[in-house]
């Protein structure tokens, strides 16, 4: 990590002599003092006074010698301190976190298979719901997550990652505390009839689309478009215009004006680990230890 010179130079000093330094160098002789005579000739310093009775360092030699002592000592720490961050970047999950797609499921599943992995570690990376900014993340995965954990069945999300899918989640609908269907246990479709229910756009989400389609048999019923990838600024809009939102029973909490109703009907999205398209060897031993434990169960 640093000038070669500067390593002949402090050998030199170490030594008091060109020749033995040149000895612990596996070099010869002129080819030391050539490397001394370059440094000095550099620094516009003399740093050795050279005498028949041997060398020593001059007053500004000493200063240069001190100052190389640090810089080697400072060196061999950052480079072990490199190497450790190095063996904790190769020992280390990263988890991406978000309100809408928190990382409490994956934690549960990690602490049934973590034997497995010795030495290594979690870290949480947390990240934004931007309708957005939400395909960057996904395209993310493998370099700034290992793991998201989420429902997906996104079109565009798919496309950028793998999903190993662990179960599924309910579709259901979300109204404000104080709306008129905030008080039933569940709903049917007629329950809808007068009412505007907020959806991502067609196209992206089969399950999204599936129920769509059966809304559309229902002209009493009106749909709004939303943004492609929902965010907390779909939330703030079901509860501050009173229309019910198409929403997932897993984002139950993620709202507290909300309150999120199961509808009769069976349309669920797929809910599992998302990660990178080409995973490390790691990634693999994991979700296929996950799979063995949704076997056993």
């Amino acid at each position: 990590m640093f000038n070669h010179q500067l390593t002949a130079f402090v050998c030199v000093a170490d030594c008091g002599s060109f020749n033995k330094a040149a000895e612990r160098l596996y070099v010869s002789p002129p080819s030391v003092m050539k490397q001394i005579n370059s440094l000095e000739h550099h620094l516009g310093l003399k740093l050795f006074d050279r005498t028949n009775q041997g060398i020593r360092l001059t007053a500004a030699g000493q200063v240069i010698y001190r100052h190389a002592r640090y810089l080697f000592d400072y060196s061999a720490k950052a480079i072990e301190e490199a190497k450790q961050q190095e063996l904790a970047a190769e020992t280390t999950f990263c988890i991406g976190s978000s309100l809408l797609n928190p990382c409490k499921p994956f934690m549960d599943l990690w602490y049934q298979v973590n034997q497995e992995f010795p030495g290594y570690r979690l870290h949480i990376v947390p990240f934004e719901d931007n309708h957005q900014g939400i395909l960057a993340e996904i395209a993310a995965l493998g370099e700034k997550y290992d793991f998201l954990i989420a429902a997906c069945d996104s079109v565009f999300w798919l496309d950028l990652c793998n999903f190993q899918k662990l179960g599924d989640c309910r579709l259901c609908c979300g109204v404000a505390r104080e709306h008129r269907l905030a008080r039933k246990d569940s709903l049917t479709v007629e329950d809808l009839f007068g009412e505007t229910i907020m959806m991502v756009k067609e196209g992206d989400s089969g399950s999204v689309d599936a129920v769509r389609r059966e809304i559309q048999l229902h002209p009493e019923i009106q749909i709004e478009d939303t943004a492609q990838f929902y965010d907390i600024e779909v939330f703030n809009r079901c509860a501050q215009t009173q229309n019910v939102m198409l929403t997932l029973e897993c984002w139950r909490d993620v709202h507290p004006g909300l309150i999120t109703l199961p509808v009769k009907w069976d349309y669920r999205v797929p809910y599992g680990i998302l990660y990178a398209k080409h995973p490390a060897k790691e990634i693999l031993k994991f979700l296929s230890l996950v799979k063995q434990l949704h076997i056993i169960s």
